[in-house]
């Protein structure tokens, strides 16, 4: 796994066989951060990555300037690895093992970027937009990002505004107004 850009970019960290996340492909996640330089300052921006799996996004997110950035795991060794290389880059963000969907329930604080990558075949998935967008966890004007598979379709959601494909990764763009 490589960071792609931004001030860490070619550093390369390597989770072992054993890691059971899925991490976003190198082509997916360049595609995925050419659109957010548009939009977004990552530096101004409070950030929630939930399903955090490898941290490879929220390293992109670090890498570009992100320091309000939280990170949701629950694997304890996906964790350990997110918390390992956040020491070899020495930063400092929130890194919490806990249930996403939990999290997301009794979260009071709103974050202006959402980013999720529930495991595909999570039974739960569908309810992720749902739960994102129902309450305060988005801030109003904030950008929710979900990376799904081909098999999912949530252009009939409310604040749905695009779809973006690189290759079998799939990104929805939901807004909150």
């Amino acid at each position: 796994m490589r960071i792609i850009g931004g001030k860490y970019r070619g550093r390369m960290f390597n989770p072992g066989k054993q890691f059971t996340a899925r991490p976003t492909t190198d082509f997916a996640r360049e595609s995925l951060f050419n659109i957010l330089n548009n939009r977004i300052d990552f530096e101004e921006t409070k950030t929630l990555d939930l399903f955090s799996g490898t941290g490879s996004i929220s390293f992109e997110f670090i890498s570009r300037g992100c320091t309000n950035l939280t990170l949701i795991e629950l694997d304890f060794k996906h964790v350990q690895f997110i918390k390992s290389v956040l020491k070899e880059l020495d930063e400092v963000v929130k890194v919490y093992r806990a249930d996403a969907f939990k999290f997301i329930e009794s979260e009071k604080n709103s974050y202006d970027l959402i980013f999720a990558d529930p495991p595909y075949d999570h039974p739960r998935f569908k309810e992720v937009p749902q739960l994102v967008l129902k309450g305060n966890l988005l801030s109003p004007g904030g950008l929710f990002v979900l990376e799904h598979s081909k098999y999912h379709d949530f252009s009939t959601f409310p604040g749905f505004q695009e779809l973006r494909r690189y290759g079998s990764v799939h990104f929805s763009f939901f807004g909150k107004e």
